[in-house]
């Protein structure tokens, strides 16, 4: 089915996106995948084509277009070619309108312009070891000291938490508030008592820097509040729609990218004298996961519509978020099912999208955390 929500501009766009990836990232990224981490300087790159700072203002260096259908032609180019290791969704789809919406003058003047090119690399740390879907739990502390806050906690499952030079941390700056009592700092690389943990082992998303962070009586200046104090919650829940709209437009268009190359194994792949392409139960199975993907991804590009419009609701967003990504689930394992043992072998790019797909499901809300927001909306 023929999508209907991108224009000239959009397409253009996809063009120098995709060229960057397989001039920049593709040749490489095997080896980032070893290494566990991709280089500063790639991101750096990105932001010289404008791959990054999509939605920050012209004059902090943006590309002053807050339109989120580049944000998704960003990342579904990145998953057609399987670069999970690239973190540029973080800093566009989910850092972006903290630091551009709920920031100061002067806070954008200091952050933006780095942030934009690439040199500012930025995380959000939510997470904690005892609490993740439920940011309620949070137990992480700032309390205020004079003209600072006194910072201390652990947070775990930091993505970009190696390389970010600013990270957005969940506090509770009134532990007796409940979720009336949380907000949100900006500590800064070199803060003294900020410390970075193990770059996580993970089962998929090699490349991805991932990790634990810590705070010791860590003095944060209240210049580098942001937002509003005790209100962080309310802002969090303000821009999580966002982030998982981006979730399920990226476990989309790894479904696609998936299928084709599935879809193109199985007319080559013989068994018993024919391709397998040929047997009922390879055409069945496929013409489910392309059906499925498809509907997936007319939903999708209607909640990408409604959030350029203001439009797109928390519920609306979770079911998003849940459906295309247990679909992801799915599709890859039927997928690897198809390539026979080949599937198992890491050379196949089905075998990696198999391993980067699982997370899908977990970060940025649980299944389970999503069908219970939507289970709220009906009044149950």
């Amino acid at each position: 089915m023929r999508r209907e929500i991108f224009d000239t501009d959009h397409d253009l766009y996809r063009e120098s996106v995709a060229a960057f990836l397989k001039r920049e990232v593709v040749p490489f990224h095997d080896r980032w995948e070893k290494d566990g981490i991709v280089p500063r300087e790639v991101w750096a790159k990105a932001g010289e084509v404008g791959i990054l700072g999509l939605g920050v203002p012209e004059e902090y260096g943006g590309s002053g277009i807050d339109d989120f259908r580049f944000n998704a032609v960003v990342a579904e180019e990145i998953c057609r070619v399987g670069a999970s290791g690239l973190g540029f969704g973080l800093q566009n789809d989910v850092m972006a309108p903290y630091l551009v919406r709920l920031t100061t003058e002067e806070q954008r003047r200091r952050w933006l312009p780095g942030f934009a090119s690439g040199e500012l690399i930025t995380a959000i740390a939510m997470t904690e070891p005892g609490a993740g879907s439920d940011l309620q739990g949070i137990q992480a502390t700032a309390l205020r000291d004079g003209d600072h806050y006194v910072l201390n906690g652990q947070k775990t499952f930091i993505t970009n938490g190696i390389n970010a030079d600013l990270v957005v941390v969940v506090a509770r700056t009134d532990p007796g508030a409940g979720a009336h009592g949380i907000s949100l700092l900006a500590v800064e690389r070199g803060m003294p008592g900020f410390e970075r943990g193990r770059n996580l082992d993970k089962i998929g998303l090699k490349a991805q820097d991932t990790a634990e962070l810590s705070f010791t009586d860590v003095r944060v200046p209240a210049a580098n509040l942001i937002g509003t104090e005790n209100q962080g919650f309310v802002h969090l829940m303000t821009n999580l729609p966002q982030e998982r709209l981006a979730i399920a437009v990226s476990a989309t268009a790894a479904c696609e990218a998936v299928l084709a190359q599935t879809i193109e194994y199985c007319k080559n792949r013989t068994a018993f004298g024919r391709p397998i392409s040929r047997f009922q139960n390879t055409r069945f199975l496929l013409a489910e996961l392309a059906t499925e993907t498809d509907l997936a991804r007319t939903y999708v590009d209607r909640a990408i519509t409604l959030l350029n419009r203001g439009e797109l609701t928390p519920e609306d967003a979770a079911k998003a978020k849940w459906w295309t990504t247990e679909l992801a689930n799915r599709v890859m394992d039927r997928c690897l099912q198809l390539h026979g043992g080949y599937g198992y072998m890491m050379e196949y790019p089905v075998a990696k999208a198999w391993q980067d797909a699982r997370i899908q499901s977990i970060f940025g809300g649980t299944t389970e955390i999503m069908k219970e927001i939507v289970g709220r909306s009906l009044g149950l």
